[in-house]
């Protein structure tokens, strides 16, 4: 049976146009992202759910951003994003039950987020604590009958690895976006597969350039003009039994955003 494509979408208080439009590109599935946690009511999830009854779209993950600041880069990137910086924890903590509620209401199975550039060194200082917050976070989950799923990119495959078995609730995942471990410069993400390839849920079908500037992140390209080897990833993915859905990401917007999407159409819809 071949895997499901998707593309991801921001929640809005007009969640319908949105979802309509992933119909619109012939798509079964989409992620929902949303960083602002306003949006997390009972009504806007009822639309959801209406809007996804209409059109035949699945959510197959809620991408649950967080409050305070989140710099994309290495310079100040470690020190404000995820659960690393000590100061952002509780208020993060609090933004993700939150979204764990809508979650629930919208019928998605799991939440997704960056945990943040976890430490390599588990005697780091921040290591322990960052593990405590996540456990919290993975409980709140697992409470409520939901996976939590580990964005990659700010930490190597083998200290993601590591931070899955410490907090070990039982309910984790990882969504490898195969570029962010090019962008961040982290790994190959075929061969990140060796390494924590049982843990894959989701699936985000971006591409990227390795980065050249040792403050920023690499270049993010259409898909099929960069590093990531899709023709050789996805059919590997499936044979470490992967079923879940490939979510097209293009972070840009505008005409070009929808043209790449199409494109990125074209170029997976035979790999699945």
């Amino acid at each position: 049976m071949p895997l499901k494509l998707g593309v991801i979408t921001s929640l809005d208080i007009n969640p319908g146009e949105r979802i309509a439009k992933v119909a619109e590109l012939g798509l079964p599935t989409c992620q929902l992202a949303c960083w602002e946690t306003e949006l997390f009511t009972d009504e806007i999830a009822q639309k959801v759910v209406e809007a996804c009854r209409k059109y035949g779209v699945e959510v197959s993950s809620l991408w649950a951003g967080y409050p305070g600041p989140a710099a994309w880069n290495f310079t100040e990137g470690p020190s404000t994003l995820g659960f690393v910086p000590p100061q952002y924890r509780e208020m993060r903590i609090e933004a993700m039950a939150k979204a764990v509620k809508f979650a629930k209401l919208i019928k998605t199975p799991s939440i997704t987020t960056h945990a943040g550039f976890i430490p390599e060194n588990p005697a780091d200082p921040l290591y322990e604590g960052t593990i405590e917050a996540l456990k919290r976070v993975a409980k709140m989950c697992l409470d409520n009958g939901l996976g939590f799923w580990f964005e990659t990119g700010q930490e190597t495959p083998v200290t993601l690895l590591r931070a899955i078995c410490d907090i070990n609730t039982g309910n984790l995942g990882i969504n490898l976006d195969p570029a962010n471990l090019i962008l961040y410069g982290k790994a190959n993400p075929v061969d990140a597969l060796d390494v924590f390839g049982k843990y894959v849920k989701g699936v985000h079908a971006k591409d990227g350039l390795y980065p050249t500037n040792p403050r920023e992140l690499g270049q993010e390209t259409p898909l099929g003009e960069g590093k990531v080897n899709f023709p050789v990833l996805i059919p590997k993915l499936k044979s470490l039994g992967f079923n879940g859905a490939i979510t097209i990401e293009r972070e840009i917007s505008g005409p070009q955003q929808t043209a790449d999407i199409k494109r990125a159409i074209e170029l997976l819809t035979p790999l699945l």
